[in-house]
């Protein structure tokens, strides 16, 4: 079963019409994105859009064989006039099957948002789903077979693929295509970035793909460790990282700090932010969370776990830190990356980048100063990708 993206952009395509932000005026050559429809081996169109007729004629192909139009957005009707060579589109009832003459099985999908989404079966078996913008599925129960390729809106909704995994809809080998693409984030190499750590990839339009041809599919990393100075948007880039994967085990090092208003605010703003499924562990024993099975982990940050574990030897007082407490600490810090080196879970750690700013003005921060420089350093060498976030933006340091 082929699929050609006949466009792969908001409704209101990329760049919107006489919209002057960054992203829209960077949307030149393949960035440029017509509004998302996709046709299914020559006789199956998905959405109708304005020129999908010349959107085809480009990628070589034609609508005259097209024997089905389907809606996926919550209008009732098109958008467009339908060309005279086209069945009028419709809509498959939420949970109802449709059965073409070519072989291909349509079943819609109820969704949380508005519209309806499609699960495509091929002749030969593969399948395909197709989502509409904004919207996830509803009602999913799992065991449930993987779809074999998800075409969905990634950006705006990466909870949806985390929705499909908890079912065991998407598996390891599900390409996931990125459409209904807006100005949220920029093109190019971000929009890849982000893509990637979820595990799905972006096609221009007019592209071919077929369905059970998984070459592509990105290896999310492992381990990823996410540097930034205060407020850069470090945590905020760690939590996207892990948005489209479900169950997510959030660990949280610095503790409820009781009567601290101020940190209680920040906590509660971490917490705004993360999707429900989420857990939360407030702990710094790491390393036996490592060493277990389970859903991706977030450790934030790994800046708080060093102040627990200097407090642990005393590594403030002199005295004790020439006398074993140094020893006590590096002995800590090598077992923490022992434990990240063998974990098999996938894993997101958190930490404050140092050396950059103001020098301490007392000995024992320097003294954190410079144990926070090393543990990141051993940290860093243990993760397939690193990331140093500035201003907002991550900066790749490795993968």
């Amino acid at each position: 079963m082929n699929v050609t993206l006949l466009g792969t952009g908001a409704p209101a395509g990329l760049p919107r019409p006489d919209c002057p932000c960054a992203a829209c005026a960077r949307a030149l050559g393949e960035e440029t994105r017509a509004a998302t429809a996709v046709l299914v081996d020559g006789t199956l169109l998905l959405d109708l859009t304005p020129g999908a007729a010349f959107a085809a004629a480009r990628a070589g192909h034609s609508l005259a064989g097209v024997r089905q139009v389907l809606l996926s957005h919550p209008h009732d009707g098109p958008a467009v006039e339908v060309p005279a060579d086209l069945p009028q589109p419709g809509r498959v009832p939420d949970g109802r099957e449709l059965a073409l003459l070519t072989g291909h099985r349509v079943r819609a999908l109820a969704t949380d948002a508005p519209g309806t989404g499609y699960a495509v079966t091929g002749p030969e078996g593969q399948r395909l789903l197709y989502l509409p913008p904004g919207a996830a599925p509803a009602g999913l129960e799992g065991p449930a077979e993987p779809y074999d390729m998800v075409v969905a809106d990634v950006v705006g909704r990466p909870d949806a693929l985390a929705k499909l995994r908890a079912a065991g809809a998407l598996g390891p080998t599900t390409d996931v295509i990125a459409v209904h693409l807006d100005h949220d984030v920029p093109p190019g190499a971000e929009l890849r970035r982000r893509l990637a750590a979820a595990g799905a990839r972006v096609a221009p339009d007019g592209t071919t793909l077929t369905v059970g041809a998984y070459e592509d599919v990105p290896d999310v990393p492992r381990r990823t460790l996410v540097l930034g100075g205060a407020r850069s948007g470090k945590s905020a880039e760690a939590e996207r990282r892990l948005a489209a994967f479900p169950d997510v085990l959030y660990v949280a090092t610095g503790g409820s700090r009781s009567g601290d208003t101020e940190w209680a605010a920040r906590v509660a703003a971490h917490r705004e932010r993360r999707p429900g499924s989420w857990r939360t562990r407030e702990t710094c024993d790491l390393v036996p969370l490592l060493a277990q099975d389970g859903p991706p982990l977030l450790i934030d940050c790994l800046a708080l776990w060093l102040t627990d574990a200097m407090d642990a030897v005393n590594a403030w007082d002199d005295a004790e830190w020439s006398d074993g407490g140094e020893r006590a600490l590096r002995a800590r810090v090598e077992e923490l990356a022992a434990a990240v080196r063998a974990t098999r879970r996938t894993l997101v750690a958190v930490s404050n980048e140092v050396g950059s700013g103001i020098v301490p003005a007392t000995a024992s921060g320097r003294r954190y100063r410079d144990e926070l420089g090393r543990l990141n350093a051993v940290f860093a060498a243990e993760c397939e990708q690193v990331l140093l976030v500035v201003a907002g933006q991550a900066l790749p340091l490795r993968g």
